[in-house]
């Protein structure tokens, strides 16, 4: 799902489930090694919500979590940040950080 300024609250910080957001942008290569990675595991694994937040059209959105680099991942549940990393990684790390919030 594509997270905006406009639906970030509802959609993530109202979610009855877990969120994984991946802020990204175009222009990033290890954002395109983990697209495919993320959208396998989206289709995969039931109770976790996947959203993205393109920080080039969605600045104020990586200003306000203090996105420095990218791509950065955060887990938030119950409308907190529950864990926050960088950088790629592979398909069964990310699904093990995802995993422990089900």
């Amino acid at each position: 799902m594509e997270l905006t300024s406009q639906n970030f609250d509802s959609a993530v910080l109202q979610a009855d489930e877990p969120v994984l957001v991946d802020f990204w942008a175009d222009w990033c290569g290890p954002c395109k090694v983990m697209a495919p990675i993320v959208e396998e595991l989206d289709n995969e694994m039931d109770g976790i919500i996947f959203g993205k937040v393109d920080v080039d059209k969605y600045p104020d959105l990586a200003r306000q979590f203090n996105i420095l680099s990218i791509p950065t991942f955060m887990i938030f549940k119950g409308g907190k940040i529950m864990e926050q990393f960088a950088g790629s990684m592979s398909k069964e790390m990310l699904r093990e950080k995802l995993e422990a919030y089900l």
